[in-house]
C-alpha cells in the first residue's frame, strides 16, 4: 500500500498544498490521517479522488459544487469531460488518473479517442509524449511506484506495435531500407518503436532488431537485410567503453550505409560525427530529416 505525503498530492494532481488544506478545511472534502508527530499522509484511494476533483475543477467546476457529489457522480463526470475535452491539460490529468488506477480501461477510451480525432501521429506527439515527460518527472520524485510506470509503458507499447502494423509494407527499388537497434543496455524501447512507425508511414522499410544488440549482431544484420540506414538511440551512460569509441566503431565498420545518432548521451557528450553519419539532436530534427528524406525521395519518382 503506497502513501503521499501532501507534497506528492501537488506534484501529480497539480493542486497548491495550500489549495488542497483549504479544500480539507472549508468543504470536509478528505481527511487525510495522520502520523504519531501530526503530519499528513494519504492513501491510493485519497490520491485517487484528488486526482478526480482536480480535473473537474481545471475544468470549471466549483468546489463548493463537487463537494455536493457522490463519488460515482464525480468519476462519471470525470469520465464524461475526459471523452469531450481536448486540451492539453485535461488530456494529461485523465492519463494520470488512469496510470494511479492502473485502469487499462481509461487509459484505452482516452488514447483511442484522440487517435479518432487527431490521428496516431499526432496523438503521440501531444498527448503521450508530454505524458511520459510528466512520468519521468513523478518517478524521479518518488510520487509513483515502478508497477504504475511499467502497467503504462506496455500499454502505450500495445498502441505503437498496433499503429506500425496498420501501416502497409512497401517495396519496390526506390524505397529506402532501415535498420534499427537498440545497443547493449539500451532500454528506451518506445521510442524506438514510435521511430519505427515514423519510416514505416513515410513510405520507408524498415527491420527492428531489437534491444541488447552487440555491433557482431548489426553486422549480420546489415549483411543479410542491406540498408541504407541504421538508426539508433543512445540515452543510457555506456558502461563497456567510450561513447565516441563506440560511435567511431559504429562509422568504420558499417562505412557502406548512412548512420543515424540520436538520443541524450549523444548530445550531452557532445559526440563528433565521421562522414557516413548524421546526428539527430531532438525529435523536432528527426522529424524534419524524415520529411526532407521522403520530399527528395518523391522528386526521384516523379523524374522516373
Amino acid at each position: 500500500m503506497a502513501v503521499y505525503s501532501i507534497k506528492d498530492l501537488e506534484k501529480l494532481s497539480g493542486i497548491k498544498a495550500h489549495t488542497l488544506r483549504v479544500w480539507e478545511q472549508r468543504y470536509d472534502i478528505i481527511k487525510p490521517k495522520r502520523t504519531k508527530t501530526n503530519i499528513r499522509y494519504y492513501l491510493d484511494d485519497d490520491l485517487k479522488f484528488i486526482l478526480n476533483i482536480a480535473l473537474l475543477n481545471k475544468n470549471g467546476i466549483k468546489i463548493s459544487k463537487i463537494a455536493e457529489m457522490s463519488r460515482e457522480e464525480i468519476a462519471e463526470k470525470v469520465a464524461a469531460i475526459s471523452e469531450i475535452n481536448f486540451e492539453y491539460g485535461t488530456q494529461l490529468d485523465a492519463l494520470t488518473i488512469s496510470m494511479i488506477e492502473m485502469d487499462e480501461y481509461k487509459f484505452d477510451r482516452i488514447i483511442s479517442t484522440n487517435i479518432q480525432q487527431l490521428g496516431f501521429e499526432r496523438t503521440m506527439l501531444e498527448i503521450i509524449y508530454p505524458f511520459l515527460d510528466k512520468l519521468s518527472v513523478l518517478w524521479l520524485t518518488g510520487s509513483i511506484n515502478p508497477v504504475q510506470e511499467n502497467f503504462m509503458s506496455y500499454l502505450i507499447r500495445q498502441k505503437i506495435v498496433v499503429a506500425i502494423d496498420n501501416e502497409p509494407l512497401v517495396g519496390g527499388r526506390d524505397v529506402k531500407r532501415f535498420l534499427i537497434y537498440l545497443p547493449e543496455g539500451e532500454k528506451q524501447e518506445l521510442s524506438m518503436l514510435f521511430m519505427h512507425y515514423l519510416l514505416k508511414s513515410r513510405g520507408n522499410h524498415v527491420a527492428y532488431i531489437g534491444q541488447d544488440i552487440t555491433l557482431t549482431d548489426l553486422k549480420d544484420a546489415c549483411n543479410i537485410y542491406q540498408p541504407d540506414f541504421i538508426f539508433t538511440m543512445i540515452t543510457e551512460t555506456f558502461s563497456k567503453e567510450p561513447l565516441q569509441q563506440y560511435v567511431d566503431r559504429l562509422a568504420e565498420n558499417f562505412q557502406d550505409c548512412r548512420i543515424l545518432l540520436s538520443g541524450y548521451q549523444v548530445v550531452a557528450q557532445k559526440v563528433e560525427r565521421s562522414e557516413n553519419m548524421e546526428i539527430l539532436k531532438s525529435l523536432d530534427q528527426t522529424m524534419s530529416f524524415l520529411e526532407a528524406l521522403q520530399a527528395s525521395g518523391k522528386k526521384i519518382n516523379a523524374s522516373h
